[in-house]
C-alpha cells in the first residue's frame, strides 16, 4: 500500500458551537482573533479562496469523556498535562496503534500541539451526541443481529471501510478526522469547489452555481452536496445518502450543513450540523480549525493493498472446509 501515515495529532486548534449558539472561548485561538480583521483573499472570479493544502487533524475527542460531566474547557494547566503524558483522541489515553510512528519520525511525541482548551468537539453540557430515538434502536439492532453469524459470508458482508469504499466520514460529509491520512486539497473553479481528501484518495466535487440538489430516488454514499456563498463562508447541504452509509446509525435521510470560512492565512474555521429525526432525539453541531498541511498529498492505494480482504474470507473458507460435520 503506498501511502504515508499521517495521524490526527497535529497542532490545532480545535473549537466547537452547537447551531445557533455563541462559541464559548477557547484560550483566544488565533483564528478568534483575526477572523475579524482579517480579509480574506479572492478568486479570480471574486469568492473567498478556499484553495490550498489543509489538515484536519486533531487531538480533541469528537465527544466529552463522561468522567468529565459537564466540563468544557480544560485549564491551561490540565491541558498542558495532557499534551505532556501524550493523551489523543477518544482514546482518552497515549495513541497505540499497529504502525510505528517513530521510525518515520511521526511519533506522537515528536508532535508539536497548539493549545486547545476544549474537552470534546461536541458543545454544551453534555459535550456527547444526542440520544438515539427508540425507532434507531430497535433499527439498528435489528441490522446487527441479521448480520451476526454472516460476517465473513463474503465481500459484501465486510465493512464499508475494508472493502476500500468509505473511511468512515474521514471524506464527509461531515468530514471528521480520521486517524491519519488527514489532508485534503481544495481547489475553487467558477461554479465548483472541489475538495480531494487523501484518505481514500477521493475528490468530492461541489456545485456552487445554484443546481438544486438530485432527484430523491438518486442516492449516493456521501450524498449530494450544493454548495452557496454567504458572504466569506461556503454552506454545503447535502442530502440523498443511501440507506448503507448508516453515519454513527443514521438513515438515508441524514441531513448535514457544513460550513467552510477561511478565517486566516492559515486557518479554515470548518463548522458542520447533523440530523435526522429517525435516528437522533435533536441535531447536533461541531467545528474544528483546518490549518496547513506539511507537504503535498500521496496516494492511498486501498484496494491495491487491501490482502486483509481476501486473508480474511480464505481463512473463512478453509475454516468451513475443515469443520467436523455434526
Amino acid at each position: 500500500m503506498n501511502h504515508r501515515i499521517l495521524c490526527s495529532i497535529g497542532g490545532l486548534a480545535v473549537v466547537l458551537a452547537a447551531a445557533g449558539q455563541t462559541l464559548s472561548p477557547v484560550a483566544k485561538p488565533a483564528a478568534a482573533k483575526t477572523a475579524a480583521t482579517w480579509t480574506p483573499p479572492r478568486t479570480p472570479d471574486g469568492k473567498p479562496d478556499l484553495q490550498g493544502i489543509w489538515s484536519n487533524a486533531s487531538n480533541t475527542p469528537l465527544e466529552r469523556p463522561k468522567n468529565l460531566g459537564s466540563k468544557e474547557f480544560y485549564t491551561e494547566q490540565e491541558a498542558a498535562e495532557r499534551a505532556k503524558q501524550g493523551f489523543l483522541g477518544d482514546r482518552g489515553g497515549p495513541q497505540e496503534v499497529h504502525y510505528d510512528f517513530s521510525q518515520f519520525g511521526m511519533d506522537a511525541m515528536q508532535a508539536k500541539f497548539a493549545q486547545n482548551l476544549r474537552t470534546s468537539m461536541i458543545v454544551g453540557p453534555e459535550g456527547r451526541i444526542p440520544p438515539m430515538t427508540p425507532e434507531a434502536m430497535k433499527r439498528n439492532a435489528d441490522l446487527a443481529a441479521k448480520a451476526k453469524g454472516h460476517e465473513l459470508d463474503g465481500p459484501e458482508n465486510r465493512g464499508l471501510t475494508e472493502r476500500c469504499i468509505i473511511y468512515g466520514n474521514a471524506e464527509g460529509p461531515p468530514m471528521v478526522p480520521p486517524m491519519y491520512n488527514n489532508n485534503m486539497q481544495i481547489v475553487q473553479e467558477p461554479g465548483y469547489v472541489a475538495i480531494f481528501n487523501e484518505m481514500f484518495h477521493d475528490v468530492r466535487v461541489i456545485p456552487t452555481n445554484g443546481r438544486p440538489h438530485v432527484p430523491q430516488n438518486i442516492r449516493q454514499w456521501r450524498g449530494d452536496s450544493v454548495g452557496r456563498w454567504e458572504g466569506a463562508t461556503l454552506v454545503v447541504d447535502t442530502t440523498n445518502f443511501t440507506g448503507q452509509t448508516r453515519f454513527r446509525g443514521s438513515t438515508e435521510n441524514l441531513h448535514v450543513v457544513e460550513r467552510f470560512t477561511r478565517t486566516s492565512a492559515e486557518t479554515i474555521l470548518y463548522e458542520f450540523t447533523v440530523e435526522d429525526p429517525a435516528t437522533w432525539v435533536r441535531p447536533w453541531s461541531a467545528q474544528l480549525v483546518m490549518g496547513p498541511a506539511l507537504g503535498q498529498l500521496y496516494e492511498f492505494a486501498c484496494h491495491e493493498g487491501n490482502y486483509g480482504m481476501a486473508n480474511n474470507l480464505r481463512n473463512a473458507r478453509f475454516e468451513e472446509a475443515t469443520e467436523p460435520r455434526p
